[in-house]
């Protein structure tokens, strides 16, 4: 005979759900969850809207002016601060003063709190929002109750994300209308998490208005006098950058970019997949055109624009087909059956883009470890990262070069295809490790990497190693620099190499020098006023 006892939930451990407060702004699977709840003949409490919608679904629900009796008041901003509330939630059902003291005032306990709150950040994001708007969307009684709740876990359950409905239901069922400790323990976590990060996003916004009436005006060119960073756990990976390292993904809760990309098909995600995918698709987008880029440790190894997908990946593979091998792929556009059949020829990681037809999905079914990624694209505005004893933040690098924006100092003039290529180098060159040299060329309208030579100590060890990686040929390529050339020997270098062209911040105090040396050699130089430093 086999002893389940040690298994099985100790009785002590179960508590009854007999009255569910429900106050949600996303009403999404409510009605659902709030009729697997009327199953175990749990009384509904609810209010304003929500109490509208379960009323409109045939269920039975009882106002929370009913339970207060007290009316809601103050266009809604008064309705559950209340001690027949709160005291309904927070008293321990163990507590002898506690029970006596309810039972004294008429007090009704509360065994489950069902709440989402106002969905401030989106509302003070939304272009010309009205400050007073902004304001009243902060949410008080919410968290209030939130809070209380999360507190009292031993005798209540909080419920604050639509995604638990499903399990409750499912639990409640198998434990005849009752959750267990470590339910309630993981939903109490949860909460507070949520009015953490709830509090944050309200501290973050108004700290940046500097105009609190009319339309609110932020100052979104100025950094926080305090950075909050409170992002829940998505998941835990296998490991971290190598396997004796823990490691886990976190998401801002926007369901935009890398982190909250939907995965089509594939083996799991690893750390280095994801921060390969991420610096995939910031250079991707970076292009107007149809382009692909193919990143290996985080550098691109190969990119091109094409009129299609297909003519784009094959560019990019051609600029170097064995660094590509076990690459991962960063394409701007929907990929179709004739790209999708071209790239499942060659062993790559993961692959991350907009969308994908049916029939390349279909393609790709074969390649059955391949990671496919659909995503959504993300604003980053700041880059934080983690030193030793605190945090460095920055804006996002956006800036974009127009040709209209760079000036020329050398007696020869780029010609046009070899200003195409030269812009196109410096879009590349932005996002490899510095130091960094970019051979490309422009040809039949599009373009396309040639050699990168990436992080590197020395400015003409790049160009140098940028020269040999080349596969096509550099006679004819332009170049490109993320820095200035502190000496004439990197303009030396790429031009011995076969560049014609180079784009260059300038700014050096030897410009002079390397500006003689350009016109000694031939060479256009124009100069952007800007540098593209890549740290990591």
């Amino acid at each position: 005979m086999i002893d389940h006892s040690s298994t099985s939930t100790p009785v002590t451990d179960l508590k009854p759900v007999r009255r569910a407060l429900l106050s949600v702004t996303d009403k999404t699977g409510l009605i659902e969850f709030a009729r697997a709840l009327a199953a175990h003949n749990v009384e509904l409490v609810s209010t304003g809207g929500t109490s509208k919608a379960l009323r409109d679904a045939g269920l039975t629900v009882r106002d929370i002016s009913d339970l207060t009796g007290f009316p809601e008041m103050l266009d809604g901003r008064v309705k559950t601060l209340h001690p027949k509330v709160h005291g309904g939630i927070l008293h321990i059902r163990s507590n002898p003063e506690h029970v006596a003291a309810v039972t004294e005032h008429a007090i009704q306990p509360i065994d489950m709190v069902v709440v989402n709150l106002y969905a401030f950040e989106k509302t003070s994001q939304k272009p010309g929002v009205a400050f007073a708007e902004v304001i009243e969307n902060i949410d008080i009684g919410g968290p209030s109750m939130v809070r209380s709740a999360a507190k009292n876990f031993e005798d209540v359950a909080i419920v604050t994300s639509v995604a638990d409905y499903p399990a409750l239901a499912e639990e409640l069922i198998a434990n005849s209308g009752s959750l267990t400790r470590a339910t309630r323990w993981r939903l109490a976590k949860q909460a507070f998490a949520v009015t953490a990060a709830y509090d944050a996003g309200i501290a973050t916004a108004l700290g940046s208005i500097v105009e609190p009436s009319g339309p609110a005006v932020f100052a979104n060119d100025q950094l926080p006098t305090t950075i909050r960073v409170i992002e829940p756990l998505a998941k835990t990976l296998r490991y971290g950058e190598n396997p004796h390292q823990k490691a886990a993904l976190y998401t801002d809760g926007s369901g935009k970019g890398v982190a909250a990309a939907l995965q089509l098909q594939g083996k799991e995600l690893s750390y280095n997949n994801i921060v390969d995918l991420d610096a995939c698709w910031e250079l991707v987008s970076e292009f107007d055109e149809t382009a692909v880029v193919i990143i290996k440790h985080t550098n691109p190894c190969g990119a091109a624009t094409g009129s299609t997908v297909l003519e784009a990946y094959k560019r990019a593979l051609e600029a170097d087909p064995v660094s590509a091998f076990g690459g991962v792929l960063g394409i701007n556009r929907e990929v179709d059956a004739d790209a999708a059949e071209e790239i499942a020829k060659l062993f790559v990681e993961a692959i991350v883009a907009p969308s994908y037809t049916p029939e390349a999905i279909a393609r790709f079914a074969a390649k059955k470890n391949l990671r496919l990624l659909q995503i959504t694209p993300a604003d980053t505005p700041r880059v934080l990262k983690q030193v030793s004893g605190g945090l460095l933040v920055q804006d996002s690098d956006r800036l974009r070069v127009k040709q209209s924006d760079l000036t020329i100092p050398t007696d020869r003039k780029p010609t046009q295809e070899e200003m195409r290529a030269l812009l196109f180098a410096w879009t590349i060159c932005k996002h490899v490790k510095s130091n960094a040299i970019v051979y490309a060329r422009f040809s039949e309208g599009h373009g396309q990497t040639v050699g990168i030579g990436a992080g590197q100590m020395s400015r003409v060890d790049a160009a140098r190693f940028g020269a040999m990686k080349a596969v096509l040929p550099l006679a004819g390529s332009v170049a490109a620099s993320d820095a200035f050339f502190p000496f004439p020997d990197g303009l030396e270098t790429v031009a011995k190499a076969g560049a014609t062209a180079v784009i260059q911040p300038g700014g050096s105090v030897r410009d002079v020098e390397v500006i003689e040396a350009a016109n000694k050699l031939g060479v256009a130089m124009v100069f952007t006023g800007i540098r593209h430093f890549r740290h990591g």
